[in-house]
């Protein structure tokens, strides 16, 4: 069993892959190495004489400066390497296209396809208010409907709180606006009620309007204000929505329609040695067999993001992804915020030293495909391939914004392990064995032997066999739990 890793043959540090003490010796490429401190999993060890100020390299690229001489043998960490990066950057496009060379599988999953011609994974409906002043009554809407339905014909019936769509201005209203807009749309639900109070500044007429060429067997209206009993008057909209919503049936689907989202959270020092780059390996075999990936989580792209740059597919999407990524730098200026306030103190426990450590394995979850297309925060999907969003790192925000863009499921890898699912199954993927075998109730792939002795190769097929699974109907941990959230991005004031 591996005990270290060497990610890139430029490396001038080892991951540790189990916890060692002081005075241990490992061996690296034929070298015994006396290690001068204790090293916890995760973590990092100097291979080499590392002088102040010079490059600490991982993957292949600098991660940090050391902050002082740190000798062969020492752990390298937030005590001795700090972030190399600045603020705003020009940048210049460079070219580095790849090409794909998995072959053609012709899979399929038991998906619904919708009049649209879009395809859902999931057969629910779904109450979404327009305003956070309606949150309890659609909870009795439900509650009754229930008692008096039992609706277990359908896969859920869910309501999306939130706290806004009122005593908002300017981006917040229209973003808030936008990712509702987007969860009505979404092809997951067969049937959606849009709750509204009746005074609020999302009006649901206007939403209505927004939402285009809709179809109304299956998205329904109530404002709240206008009705006697606006429970009984919603359990009767949610009745007609059911009596449409249950002649739904799953057919076969190309694995070609399927979209997934990418994200990360509680990352640790094997994120980017097992579970990254897993989802990034899966990532580019998804969009080789004609299918959709979306990377976002923009400022833990702040370290690689010449790396998405030079595999845009041309200039116009270059331009694009600078835009991105000094856009939402300028967000951090504009507000009078470090930008590289990261990694969270759960990355540093777990091996992650800098914002260029957390960016480099964070990035491998969108494999090595060319960049498609940049997303603004809560624009639909238009693209097939994988695509960059714009939206923070924020666990909840971020999954959230990959749903509304039309993903039908997001892949969220962890270390250090959550229980939290958005509106779109929401599968956990643990970077090791430990937290797989302490948090089942969480996990729904364990990527821990990775750092063992399963090739990616094997690890794929198991991981396709378990995505087709889900987008089929197996539900996922947070789903059974009944744990399903959604969070709208915040930059303003609120009135």
């Amino acid at each position: 069993m591996k005990e270290i890793i060497k990610i890139h043959s430029r490396d001038n540090v080892v991951i540790a892959l189990r916890n060692f003490n002081k005075g241990e010796v490992v061996d690296v490429e034929g070298e015994t190495i006396e290690l001068l401190n204790d090293i916890e999993r995760g973590h990092k060890i100097a291979i080499v004489d590392i002088a102040e100020g010079g490059d600490v390299l991982k993957y292949g690229y600098p991660i940090g400066k050391a902050t002082a001489a740190i000798k062969k043998g020492e752990h390298v960490h937030v005590q001795n390497v700090r972030t190399k990066l600045g603020e705003v950057y020009d940048y210049a496009y460079h070219p580095a296209l790849h090409e794909l060379t998995h072959p053609q599988r012709n899979l399929t999953f038991n998906g619904y396809r919708r009049k649209s011609g879009e395809v859902g994974i999931r057969n629910e409906i779904w109450i979404v208010p327009t305003v956070g002043c309606v949150n309890g009554i659609a909870e009795q809407i439900i509650r009754e409907f229930k008692a008096e339905v039992n609706p277990d014909d359908i896969d859920g019936l869910e309501v999306f709180k939130h706290s806004y769509g009122c005593s908002q201005l300017g981006d917040d209203h229209e973003n808030t606006r936008a990712i509702l807009s987007d969860i009505a749309l979404h092809p997951n639900a067969g049937g959606v009620l849009v709750l509204g109070l009746g005074c609020e500044n999302n009006r649901i007429d206007e939403f209505e309007t927004g939402l285009g060429d809709y179809n109304k067997e299956r998205i329904k209206f109530l404002s709240s204000q206008k009705v006697g009993d606006e429970v009984e008057a919603g359990i009767e909209l949610l009745k007609e929505i059911y009596a449409q919503v249950r002649k739904d049936r799953r057919e076969p689907i190309p694995i070609s329609e399927l979209k997934v989202g990418l994200k990360c959270g509680g990352s640790d020092g094997l994120s980017g040695i097992t579970a990254n780059p897993l989802v990034g390996y899966f990532s580019d075999f998804l969009i080789s067999q004609g299918g959709t990936t979306i990377l976002t989580e923009v400022p833990e792209m702040f370290g690689a993001e010449t790396i998405l740059m030079d595999r845009c597919v041309n200039e116009q999407v270059f331009d694009k992804t600078v835009h991105l990524i000094n856009d939402f730098k300028q967000y951090f200026i504009d507000l009078k915020q470090p930008i590289y306030e990261n990694p969270s103190p759960g990355n540093k426990a777990g091996g992650i030293s800098t914002l260029e450590d957390k960016s480099l394995g964070c990035t491998q979850k969108g494999g090595i495909a060319n960049v498609v297309d940049v997303l603004k925060y809560g624009e639909r999907l238009k693209t097939k391939g994988l695509n960059l969003l714009s939206a923070p790192g924020n666990d909840l925000v971020a999954t959230t914004a990959l749903g509304a863009s039309g993903c039908h499921i997001v892949l969220f890898t962890t270390g250090r392990g959550t229980p939290f699912g958005s509106f779109i199954p929401t599968l956990k993927i643990a970077t090791n064995s430990d937290l797989a075998s302490r948090k089942p109730h969480w996990i729904d792939y364990n990527a821990g032997p990775l750092a063992e002795d399963k090739t990616f190769d094997e690890a794929l097929e198991e991981f396709v066999t378990k995505i087709v699974g889900v987008a089929s109907g197996e539900k996922a941990h947070h789903e059974k739990s009944g744990f399903r959230e959604i969070a709208i991005f915040k930059t303003g004031v609120t009135l």
